[in-house]
């Protein structure tokens, strides 16, 4: 396959699952706004839906204030945001429309859908468009997208550079949608393992369609070591990290024996699925949460760069 084929099919499912995130950073805030204030922690929940997202810095400089109408049009409407769902859907489908001829008509059709609709909302009266209705159809077209690529596509690897390119973006999303949790600070230590704690932690879970799958696997109540658990070393979590990293792991042998050589890409992968393997839940707060998150997020980035270079720039190597 050619390179920038892959990296248009890449981008394509990375996109896809980027508008989503979108979509459920901004379920996580509007759910949690809905909380009475027990106090003035050290953040507000929308500065840190930003701060999540990686676009503080942004959002400040074009809007000011962060209160939910703006951050509600920086996150999905804004173009000149970078991971809005507004540009990932445009960009998502611009990529599918360039390799056109790799995808199924359903794919295409999901894909092209979206983006018609998208052209609609973005025509309507903002006072008509709730936050939740916002959400929910972005969520429905990406699993749209998402279902017609595992329904009617062939396992080739064109497949691998989708699911590659959706692993690893949702193996960052579901960092950053854990580590809103622990930039709500609660107002005092006290606070911990409260009803307001485990109010967040719940809608968290929400947020991520993951609140029946946790109870299935846990039971009982709902703490942070639980759910730290579920979100990042239970492999049977869909979202879980280190099922996304058994998924690049994965994709990426695939690649090495279709190809007949594996590679740094492959190296960093399997560093990756073994630094988790080998972590206890226990370990990781005692690392800190949020310190965690960040390297981890890092080390997903990484392994996109080489990711890039061993296949998408190219320059095989």
């Amino acid at each position: 396959m050619l390179s920038r084929t892959a990296d248009n099919l890449y981008w394509l499912a990375r996109y896809m699952e980027r508008a989503e995130t979108a979509a459920r950073l901004l379920e996580v805030g509007a759910r949690i706004a809905l909380l009475p204030n027990a106090g003035h922690g050290y953040r507000t929940e929308w500065d840190a839906i930003l701060r999540a997202s990686g676009s503080a810095d942004a959002f400040a400089r074009k809007y000011g204030d962060a209160v939910q109408r703006n951050i509600e049009s920086h996150l999905f409407f804004d173009h000149d945001n970078a991971s809005s769902v507004a540009t990932c859907i445009t960009r998502a489908r611009e990529n599918g429309r360039i390799v056109r001829t790799a995808l199924s008509m359903q794919v295409w059709d999901a894909l092209n859908t979206a983006f018609q609709e998208l052209r609609q909302l973005e025509r309507e009266p903002r006072s008509e468009l709730s936050l939740f209705r916002l959400t929910e159809w972005t969520m429905r077209h990406a699993a749209m997208v998402r279902g017609a690529i595992d329904a009617t596509l062939l396992r080739n690897d064109g497949h691998d550079f989708l699911h590659l390119g959706y692993h690893l973006e949702r193996a960052d999303s579901t960092a950053r949608l854990l580590d809103v949790k622990y930039y709500v600070l609660l107002p005092r230590v006290e606070f911990v393992g409260s009803g307001l704690d485990n109010y967040q932690w719940t809608t968290l879970l929400r947020a991520m369609s993951a609140h029946r799958a946790f109870h299935w696997a846990y039971g009982g109540e709902v703490t942070a070591h639980k759910i730290a658990h579920f979100l990042i070393l239970n492999n049977q979590c869909p979202r879980a990290l280190v099922t996304c990293a058994e998924a690049l792991n994965h994709h990426l042998d695939r690649l090495a024996r279709r190809y007949h050589r594996a590679g740094p890409a492959q190296a960093v992968a399997r560093n990756m699925l073994g630094n988790l393997a080998e972590l206890q839940v226990e370990s990781i707060f005692e690392e800190g949460l949020h310190e965690f998150l960040t390297r981890f997020i890092g080390e997903v980035s990484d392994l996109g760069q080489t990711i890039h270079d061993a296949y998408l720039s190219g320059d095989v190597r």
